[in-house]
């Protein structure tokens, strides 16, 4: 039998430009008073804003103004970013962090594909199961699914939970909680997959838009989210939920104008500030194949104003069904991760139950979990639910009361009031910052 060779690919040749032209990483304390600027220069390549964003948001960092350019073979980038209380970024493990995730050693070592970022607060807690669920938000919908682990005896080291449009998605990590490794009983797999099937088709009308599933992969936790949202289209569903109350300088607002001269479409957004906003966008274009060539972003005060430059990865602009469905997707994305009313910190010594304990008493007391973030560092657990009355009306504060000496008394609450976007004083609009591309637009078209 005669032998067929195939074409043969060097593995080194797809790093090959990144090797010759390696990527620069700045982190400057210097240049101005109030931030840490954090510039990056490298090759242009798909996704790498993102990639970028992704890192900063990680360590916490808030992104405050950036500029973005990427347009040819070259990506330049330029971040003005501060810690969450507001201060320069001089954290010396945080830099490093920053310039070997972002530098030659980030993409030759293959870290920004590897290590996809944050694994729902998951640090110590061995190896995991993943398990995916999207379905109708209800009440008590998170007791009762982490009441099915705890009697099954899966331990759930992490988790995020968020819910939009009347529907919820969370992503959990559990393991065995004798051996803290994975689950690999195909039976008691199944079992747990029926039975949270069960819970999440409640609803006779829920059926085809409910399930479990098992997940292989390492996709960032945030990033999934919102592919699952997507993929459940909850953008189509208005504003079914709860409305929160915007003043009209807050509510959000996506606009798409056409560049056609230069072949860009132009996708500003106006709302009010909050962390991880920046991701949240790019993410969300990112997953709708569209790529960013130029942006700047700008916060002034409770206000952010955000600009992208963007075509499809095809090279084509929106068309104006395109544009629509692109509207629709951004504004479902700013509203995903947007939390009213309180927040409840709790900190316990990790044990299996310990979610179906809290949640248990959280529903009893007539709250509704609107997003939730589990995490284990080592023995420690720590949950953060984002709550509302079963009604989605702010929490009143003897029920608080009423909380703290509930479970107060074995684990340490820490309750803290989410600032209202009715509260904050209007100014009269979004701010005009000089640095902001309100005349690239017009300089393309001239």
């Amino acid at each position: 039998m005669a032998r067929r060779y195939g074409p043969y690919f060097d593995p080194e040749y797809e790093t090959l430009s990144i090797r010759i032209n390696p990527p620069r990483v700045s982190v400057d304390n210097a240049s101005c008073k109030d931030c840490t600027l954090v510039k990056v220069d490298s090759v242009n390549k798909p996704g790498i804003l993102l990639e970028v964003v992704q890192i900063l948001t990680d360590l916490d960092l808030v992104i405050t103004k950036a500029y973005i350019s990427s347009d040819g073979g070259w990506f330049m980038d330029v971040f003005h970013v501060t810690d969450q209380q507001g201060n320069k970024v001089t954290d010396s493990n945080t830099i490093g962090h920053i310039e070997k995730a972002l530098g030659p050693e980030g993409y030759t070592s293959g870290i920004l594909k590897t290590c996809p970022g944050r694994k729902v607060g998951v640090n110590s807690v061995g190896d995991y199961t993943t398990i995916e669920l999207i379905g109708s938000d209800r009440p008590g919908l998170l007791s009762e699914i982490s009441a099915v682990l705890a009697n099954l005896h899966f331990n759930v080291a992490a988790a995020e939970v968020w819910t939009h449009n009347r529907r919820t998605a969370c992503v959990l990590y559990v393991n065995d909680n004798c051996s803290s490794l994975d689950v690999d009983e195909e039976s008691r797999l199944c079992v747990m997959e029926e039975q949270l099937n069960n819970i999440l088709r409640g609803r006779e009308d829920d059926e085809s838009g409910a399930h479990a599933t098992f997940t292989v992969g390492s996709t960032h936790v945030d990033r999934r989210l919102h592919q699952m949202f997507f993929a459940d289209r909850d953008y189509e569903g208005g504003c079914l939920e709860m409305e929160i109350e915007y003043p009209p300088n807050f509510k959000p607002e996506v606009r798409i104008e056409s560049c056609v001269e230069k072949g860009y479409s132009v996708v500003s957004v106006s709302c009010k500030d909050r962390p991880k906003l920046m991701f949240d966008i790019v993410c969300t274009l990112t997953d709708m194949q569209y790529a960013v060539f130029h942006a700047t972003i700008s916060s002034d005060g409770p206000y952010a104003s955000q600009e992208y430059f963007i075509r499809h990865m095809d090279g084509c602009t929106l068309e104006s069904e395109e544009e629509k469905k692109v509207v629709k997707c951004l504004e479902a994305a700013i509203r995903r991760r947007i939390s009213e009313g309180f927040s409840l910190e709790l900190c316990a010594k990790d044990r299996v139950g310990l979610l179906s304990e809290v949640t248990r008493v959280l529903r009893e007391n007539g709250l509704s979990v609107t997003r939730a973030g589990v995490t284990t560092i080592g023995e420690k657990a720590k949950n953060v639910f984002y709550v509302r009355d079963a009604s989605g009306n702010p929490v009143e504060m003897k029920t608080i009361e009423r909380l703290r000496e509930e479970i107060g008394q074995t684990m340490m609450l820490n309750v803290k009031k989410v600032p209202t976007s009715a509260k904050v004083a209007e100014t009269g609009g979004l701010a005009k910052t000089s640095f902001f591309f309100g005349g690239l637009l017009e300089r393309f078209r001239t």
